[in-house]
C-alpha cells in the first residue's frame, strides 16, 4: 500500500533531507586516493549522530554498516572495510540514508578518486542527468512507467545501459515502501504519480552488459562482466503538482 504523506510529514522529511545533503558533501570530499572505505563509514556515523539522526542502513536486511561504498564494478551495497583502500582512478559510489524525527531520507552519488578516465567522468554525467530527466517527468498525471522510460531512453542514447535488476522505492517511516520504481518501463504504464507521494529515484548504469551478480559477502551487487557502474539518487516528494527534491543542498529544488 502506498503511503501518502501530509504536508507536515513532508516538511520533516525535507528537514532531514537537507541535513543528509550536507553530510553527503562532507563524505564526497573524503573520497581520496589512499583513504579506506571504513574511514568514510566512520565519518558518516559521526556526522549522522551530530545531525540528530540515526543511520537508515545499519541492520537493514542484515547490512552491517552505516553507508554503502561501491567501487568500480560494484553497483550498490558495497560494504566498507579498513582493508579496502581507494586507488587513483577508482569510480566510487556513495549511498547513505538517515532516520530523522521518525522519517527516512536516502541519497547516492558517484565520484572519481584522482583524475580518472574521461569515459568514467562522462558516465557520471549521464547517470546524474538521467535522474534529472526522471525528476522532471515525476508529476501527477504521469506514471512511473513514464519516468523509467525517460531514464532508459536517455541512458541508451548516450551509449550506456540501465541496471534492470535493481530499482528505486517509496520512502517514509520505512526506508523501503511501495512502489518499486524501475529505471525502465513503458509510457503510461505502472503506478500513477499522486500528490503527497514520497519516493526515491535512483538510476544505476554501466557501459557494459547490465547483468549483475551478488558478491561473496552476500551484500554487494556487482556488474557480472566487470564493467564499471555509476549510481545517483535523491529522495523526492510530489508537492503542489511538482516534484520536490528533499535531499537538495539548502533546500534548492534542483539537481545538485
Amino acid at each position: 500500500m502506498i503511503k501518502i504523506k501530509t504536508p507536515e510529514e513532508i516538511e520533516i522529511m525535507a528537514e532531514g533531507g537537507r541535513l543528509l545533503a550536507v553530510i553527503f558533501e562532507e563524505l564526497k570530499k573524503e573520497v581520496k586516493v589512499g583513504a579506506s572505505t571504513q574511514s568514510l563509514n566512520d565519518l558518516a556515523a559521526s556526522l549522522i549522530a551530530k545531525a540528530g539522526g540515526k543511520p537508515s542502513f545499519l541492520g537493514e536486511g542484515g547490512y552491517p554498516a552505516v553507508i554503502c561504498v561501491s567501487i568500480n564494478d560494484e553497483v550498490v551495497h558495497g560494504v566498507p572495510s579498513a582493508q579496502r583502500i581507494i586507488k587513483d582512478g577508482d569510480i566510487v559510489s556513495l549511498d547513505a540514508g538517515m532516520v530523522y524525527k521518525g522519517f527516512h531520507s536516502d541519497m547516492a552519488a558517484t565520484v572519481i578518486a584522482g583524475e580518472g578516465d574521461p569515459n568514467l567522468h562522462r558516465m557520471i554525467k549521464v547517470v546524474k542527468k538521467s535522474l534529472k530527466y526522471g525528476i522532471k517527468k515525476s508529476r501527477p498525471g504521469n506514471t512511473f512507467g513514464d519516468v523509467g522510460n525517460t531514464i532508459e531512453r536517455y541512458v541508451e542514447s548516450q551509449g550506456f545501459h540501465v541496471v534492470r535488476d535493481l530499482c528505486g522505492h517509496g520512502i517514509g517511516k520505512k526506508l523501503h515502501e511501495d512502489p518499486q520504481i524501475l529505471n525502465y518501463g513503458k509510457r503510461h504504464k505502472g503506478q500513477k504519480i499522486l500528490e503527497g507521494m514520497t519516493f526515491c529515484i535512483e538510476p544505476m548504469i554501466t557501459a557494459g552488459d547490465p547483468a549483475i551478480v551478488l558478491a561473496d559477502d552476500k551484500q554487494t551487487y556487482k556488474i557480472k562482466d566487470g564493467s564499471p557502474a555509476a549510481h545517483w539518487e535523491h529522495t523526492l516528494a510530489i508537492v503542489n503538482g511538482v516534484c520536490r527534491i528533499l535531499t537538495a543542498l539548502g533546500g534548492k529544488n534542483e539537481e545538485e
